[in-house]
């Protein structure tokens, strides 16, 4: 894999923010079904862990996914497309929003599902394809779910090659942190004898040059990993439910990525900010203009 560029990943971090913010507008417009989570101030997750990351490695993803769809795929059409349940979603729109499966991703919204099948894709791929890794996401609030803990116990044991990035942006839904999870994230992985590791900062290239010998660990011993990212969620938990005060969104806004970057590289920043935009729009526009998806199944009818 291509080693990414400095404007790469300011390309990706920037498709994110606005995809999302557009997702937002279209929901405050009447244009979306059901619910959307966006990532808004997480985005320099995924872009930092994509290019660590492999063809053959699968990807594990939960409500809050489309930044990990994007960072992999770097396909806004297709996802907006799925969302808006128009012809060439990703899942003909039977997904939406959080349930999406293509090749090896598969994103849903039950919260702690993905870490048990992640150890069973994980002990498949040790057999199939050595040297491959799953990479599940999950929050911190879904610390509070036993299938983790049982996921955690598995993977352990029988050194399933899985990665679980833990984005914790210290609030579940409405409910901060330290009102749900006693202890911390890093002690109960050393319960199970698993390594963690905590990242601060949305600095992409030093995230990725820090976690790339974890990372290339867990290929070559087959022992599991947790890492931790410290981070802040911009928006509301889904829609426009935040119960956070202006102090407390303050707070995440001055640890945004995109100001701190906005003011380091003002010119190519601001080329690059708007030439996301365009095509965040021109999308938009595409998908819009497209008919409504039509499902068809994917095997004969007399099975």
């Amino acid at each position: 894999m291509t080693a990414p560029t400095l404007d790469d990943d300011l390309d990706s971090l920037l498709l994110i923010r606005h995809f999302e913010q557009r997702l937002l507008d279209l929901f405050a417009a009447g244009e979306l079904n059901g619910t959307t989570h966006t990532c808004l101030g997480q985005e320099h997750v995924p872009v930092a862990l994509s290019p660590l990351l492999a063809e053959d490695d699968f990807v594990l993803s939960n409500h809050r996914g489309h930044g990990h769809y994007l960072a992999r795929y770097d396909d806004p059409a297709g996802l907006l497309a799925e969302i808006m349940g128009r012809r060439g979603g990703v899942c003909d729109g039977v997904g939406g929003s959080q349930h999406l499966f293509r090749d090896g991703y598969l994103s849903t919204g039950v919260q702690g599902e993905s870490l048990p099948v992640g150890v069973g894709i994980a002990l498949s791929l040790r057999r199939r394809k050595p040297g491959s890794v799953v990479v599940a996401y999950i929050g911190d609030g879904t610390w509070g779910e036993g299938a983790v803990y049982e996921a955690l116990n598995m993977a352990a044991l029988w050194r399933a090659p899985m990665i679980v990035v833990v984005e914790h942006n210290g609030i579940a839904q409405t409910t901060p942190t330290e009102a749900h999870l006693a202890g911390t994230i890093g002690g109960r992985c050393a319960g199970f004898g698993i390594r963690h590791r905590l990242v601060e900062g949305n600095d992409v290239t030093a995230i990725r040059a820090a976690l790339a010998p974890a990372i290339s660990l867990v290929r070559t011993s087959g022992e599991p990993l947790v890492v931790e990212f410290r981070t802040h969620r911009l928006g509301p938990h889904s829609k426009g439910d935040d119960t956070r005060s202006e102090q407390e969104l303050e707070a995440a806004r001055r640890a945004d990525w995109y100001p701190r970057l906005a003011a380091a590289a003002p010119e190519s920043f601001a080329a690059a900010d708007g030439r996301q935009r365009d095509r965040v729009a021109a999308v938009v526009d595409d998908v819009r203009a497209r008919p409504a998806s039509e499902w068809r199944r994917q095997w004969p009818a007399n099975e």
